[in-house]
This record gives structure tokens, C-alpha cells and sequence, in this order.
């Protein structure tokens, strides 16, 4: 049951990423902070690894475990970056990382952590 939880919450943030991201790439919708060109591009092809990680997660195919851990340090890394080095990322770019990140993390507590815990009851 967790792990379909879990699936259903990588596809609704991969969906969301892919949607969203794809708005601005095409002009359809623009922000009114900076854009970092190179962050939607990220954003859109992480949603599709995020959507595709979902349908693994769904059919309990072991390399999810892998997609997982790798979408979250993906995100991790790229919220420390926009945090501490980039002097041009809005604040908007930094809090959706943080978002993106903690629901990978629950992602993988989900799907990796909790289960072991709980079969060593």
C-alpha cells in the first residue's frame, strides 16, 4: 500500500513538473521573478524521470529503488547550488526545490525505509 502511495505522488509531482515547466519553455506562461532557463529544463526532464520512476514504483520493478535515491540527490544537490552559489535564483526556484526534495525523501522513506522497518517487526 505504501508503495502505491508513493507512486501515485511521484507521478502527481512528475506531471506537475513536466506541466508547468513546459509553460514556460514555450511562452505559454512567463513569471514575474528571474527565470533560470537551465532549471526548467531540469524541472521538465526530471518530471519525466519522476513520471517514469512512478510507473516502476506502481509494477514493483526493483531498479525504482535506484531512480528514486538518484531523483532525490538530483534535487538535493540542485536546491544546495540555488541556495549557496547562485546569486540569481529566485527565492520561488529555492522553495519549489525544497518541495521537489522533501517529497522525494518521503518518496523514498515510503518505498525504502519504512518497509524495512517494518518487516523487522
Amino acid at each position: 500500500m505504501l508503495q502505491k502511495i508513493a507512486a501515485i505522488i511521484a507521478l502527481l509531482i512528475g506531471l506537475m513538473s513536466v506541466i508547468a515547466g513546459s509553460k514556460v519553455l514555450f511562452g505559454i506562461e512567463s513569471k514575474e521573478y528571474n527565470i533560470l532557463l537551465w532549471l526548467v529544463s531540469y524541472n521538465v526532464i526530471m518530471g519525466i524521470a519522476s513520471i517514469l520512476t512512478a510507473i516502476l514504483i506502481w509494477k514493483n520493478k526493483e531498479i525504482f529503488k535506484s531512480f528514486a535515491i538518484f531523483i532525490l540527490i538530483a534535487h538535493f544537490t540542485v536546491f544546495i547550488y540555488l541556495k549557496l552559489i547562485s546569486a540569481t535564483a529566485a527565492s520561488e526556484s529555492i522553495n519549489a526545490m525544497i518541495f521537489r526534495t522533501g517529497i522525494w525523501l518521503a518518496i523514498v522513506l515510503l518505498t525504502r525505509i519504512i518497509p524495512k522497518y517494518i518487516s523487522k517487526k
